[in-house]
Order: C-alpha cells, then structure tokens, then sequence
C-alpha cells in the first residue's frame, strides 16, 4: 500500500484545532474496529469447521478467504481520517452536570 500524504488543513476545517481531530478519528477508527470485529466473527461462526478437533491444523480454505477478504478492506483509522475529513463526523463536549 502507497503512502498517501493528507493535508491538514482540510482536517483542521471539521475540528477546532488538530488534536481535538485526533481524538475524534481516532475514537471513531475504535468503533469501526469494533464493527468490523463483530461481523468477522458472525461471518467465521457461519462457517462449518467439519470436525471440533481443536488440536488438529487444518486449513480452512473457507475461513483462510474470508480472512483474506478483511485484510483487503480499508484499515478503521484511514476509513476515520476519510470521514473526518470528508465532515461526516459529528461530535460534541460532554456536558459537565
């Protein structure tokens, strides 16, 4: 995968100062791992194993292509970046009461 530089200035635009940016995509790539975690393994629990032998190590050639077909998707935290930068995240100060 290609470096891809990312102007700051258009992630500045959606946040009040680049460290608050920071924070917010870096909140959001934990929730988009977190959704990406939970549908891999509904995904893998969909798959038939054959046989419960957890000692044995049989490749699963089912399971080995849905694993390759997650590590070709877009990593959470540049899917965050993109998002942040593109304004689609909202966010907000908790309020102190």
């Amino acid at each position: 995968m290609a470096i891809q530089p990312l102007s700051l200035l258009k992630i500045k635009e959606n946040a009040a100062n680049l460290y608050e940016a920071v924070v917010v995509a870096a909140k959001r790539a934990r929730r988009i791992n977190d959704e990406i975690k939970l549908e891999f393994n509904t995904l893998l629990s969909t798959i038939n194993t054959g046989n419960d032998d957890q000692f044995e190590d049989k490749e699963n050639p089912e399971q080995l292509k849905l694993s390759l077909e997650f590590d070709k998707r877009e990593k959470p935290h540049i899917q965050a970046i993109k998002e942040l930068r593109d304004g689609k995240i909202k966010y907000r100060y908790k309020s102190e009461k």
